[in-house]
């Protein structure tokens, strides 16, 4: 067995990263996509349940708006994490016994 080969460094970075964008990544993007919705729907029940009361009301609004930008953020960090490891192909088969790596 080659210890130096770069087939095995390869397929074990990628791996790696795919390990990390699957186990990590992705359900601290969806936690954090759902904090922003409940935030949202926070800031729409803040709003509606408080029509008598015009300061209650401003801040509903201003949940509802910063829950916007949150799910919008969160979109695109999830958009732009998929163009990249799509773009490098790690989603692909990776074996790290034999050596291959087999991209899309």
């Amino acid at each position: 067995m080659d210890l130096f080969s770069t087939k095995i460094v390869y397929a074990s970075l990628d791996s790696f990263i795919g390990k990390v964008d699957r186990m990590i990544i992705n359900p601290l993007i969806l936690f954090l996509f759902a904090l922003a919705v409940a935030y949202f729907l926070y800031g729409v029940l803040e709003f509606f349940l408080n029509q008598e009361n015009d300061e209650k009301k401003t801040t509903g609004k201003s949940h509802m708006l910063w829950g916007v930008i949150g799910i919008t953020i969160m979109l695109g960090v999830w958009t732009i994490l998929g163009i990249i490891t799509n773009t490098l192909g790690i989603s692909g088969q990776i074996n790290p016994e034999q050596g291959t790596v087999d991209l899309r």
